[in-house]
């Protein structure tokens, strides 16, 4: 692969390339799940390519292949550069990087036990495990289970002398009940939305969740939320649990620091964004309880790497500190548009360029966007709030293309009442504008109910890929909140 990378490299500049990189990336992944006490479905899948980015007259040129040979190395090196002269014809504003990127080394993902070595059979009889305990509790209709393991193997080269080999292991794995009576559905899923939680990590984390241990709760609650009553309509204080804010931070913070949506070369994909760059340092996003993080070496999240797929090194950077917006996320490229704007601002990216396999470019992805914890025991927070609802686990989701305003439904609400969690209620949904929203935060609870919560299905670009992504929550308090309950069976 080494040898391959460096051959890119050198014919890229004999073609008249001023910069060039190559990624060579190996990838396997394998999904299970289970319905009904039985094997659903079993893939597996394994991907080998590279792709190669140049830059020539000013212009960005990108080409990949499956075909790893010398020959096609420079046939694919050849079409990047045609492509790049041809863009230069047309673009409007040169290339350009910054500082050079040398970094050398290598990364693999902590795991104490690598997922491919477990015996298929061991994981199908963990989900079928989980499955028949859901199917155990009278009213449920449907159960399932899943898990998915995958393994990346990465070479990254550039001109500028980078070297880097990173292997990342992610394993993930859920449960969902579905119960259904009289023309209405209610799910129940664990540990997270959409029926599976994803770190990176080895198979013990599976483990880790015990599926079969709190598959009969969730069926239970599924079945009891058939027959609670809707949500109330109006204006509430509303603690937000981890699951469902972990969701929050990503739509309405994630997206919208992502700087190629702000300069407008990404929008067709769910929109732009409402932090345009005079709010830098000067816009108070937040109230002072708030503060977020972009952190890329964070423990198992799913934005957790040794380089990002320019080469930069994985690193922590703030977004909103004290509720002042301090940060975007950034490529070598739109950092340097940005310091030319506002020289505050670094002039080197923080390290979020990332390809969803070897046959993409990579764009501006979250790494693990992190909400910090704060200072709350939950059950203080509890206390402390007199009247109110808790929200938790997502069920729907809708934002507006510059991400302000934002409607969210939840798989569970209940009552606080008198400090304390109370009555069910079914088919809750909140709403809001995102700073008025993150401004109404007032507290947010400390490191032991905190937890990196995975989102494996981050879309963006076109042709489209998909990101996995991570972000740390803790449950946290909003004040007045407008909340609002969907008729049973709509």
């Amino acid at each position: 692969m080494n040898d391959l990378a460096l051959r890119a490299l050198d014919t890229a500049r004999t073609l008249g390339a001023t910069y060039a990189d190559v990624r060579i990336v190996h990838r396997t992944t394998q999904f299970i799940r289970t319905r009904n006490g039985a094997p659903e479905a079993i893939e597996a899948d394994e991907s080998e390519g590279f792709g190669v980015r140049v830059v020539v007259d000013g212009a960005w040129g990108f080409a990949s292949s499956h075909r790893l040979t010398p020959e096609e190395v420079d046939e694919v090196v050849g079409l990047a550069v045609r492509i790049a002269k041809a863009s230069a014809l047309v673009h409007k504003r040169p290339v350009r990087l910054g500082p050079p990127v040398t970094s050398r080394g290598t990364y693999q993902t902590p795991v104490e036990r690598d997922p491919f070595t477990v015996p298929l059979e061991e994981k199908v009889a963990l989900l079928l495990q989980a499955d028949e305990e859901m199917r155990r509790v009278k009213g449920i209709t449907i159960a399932t289970a899943n898990m998915v393991c995958i393994r990346e193997h990465k070479v990254f080269a550039n001109s500028e002398g980078a070297l880097t080999e990173q292997t990342i292991y992610e394993v993930g794995g859920g449960i969902e009940a579905t119960a259904i009576a009289e023309g209405e559905v209610q799910r129940r899923s664990y540990p997270n939305a959409f029926a599976r939680h994803q770190v990176t990590g080895g198979y013990e984390h599976v483990l880790a969740w015990d599926l079969p241990g709190h598959a009969a709760a969730i069926a239970e609650e599924a079945v009891e939320l058939l027959s609670a009553p809707v949500c109330p309509t109006g204006t509430f204080d509303v603690i937000i649990g981890p699951t469902q804010l972990a969701l929050q931070v990503h739509e309405s913070c994630g997206h919208p620091i992502e700087l190629d949506r702000v300069f407008g070369t990404e929008a067709a994909y769910a929109g732009t964004s409402f932090l345009t760059p005079d709010k830098l340092y000067t816009f108070r996003y937040g109230s002072e309880a708030v503060n977020i993080v972009a952190d890329a070496t964070v423990p198992l999240g799913l934005g957790t790497f040794g380089w990002d797929d320019e080469g930069v090194p994985a690193q922590r950077v703030d977004i909103v500190k004290e509720g002042l917006f301090v940060g975007y996320l950034t490529s070598r490229e739109t950092a340097q548009q940005l310091h030319e704007l506002n020289p505050q601002a670094p002039p080197t990216s923080n390290g979020t360029m990332r390809a969803d396999g070897w046959n993409r470019i990579p764009l501006i992805r979250m790494t693990n966007i992190n909400l910090l914890p704060g200072e709350w025991d939950f059950e203080d927070l509890l206390a402390d709030t007199e009247n109110g609802l808790y929200l938790e686990m997502n069920r729907s989701w809708s934002i507006d293309d510059k991400r302000l305003n934002f409607q969210f439904g939840v798989e569970v609400c209940r009552e606080i009442k008198g400090g304390k969690l109370g009555q069910l209620y079914k088919n809750a949904n909140y709403t809001g504008i995102t700073p008025q929203f993150w401004n109404s935060c007032d507290a947010v609870c400390n490191e032991r109910y905190w937890n990196v919560w995975g989102t494996p299905n981050c879309g963006k670009g076109q042709p489209s890929q998909l990101a996995h992504v991570g972000h740390g929550a803790a449950p946290a308090r909003f004040r007045k909140v407008q909340v609002f309950g969907t008729p049973a069976g709509r």
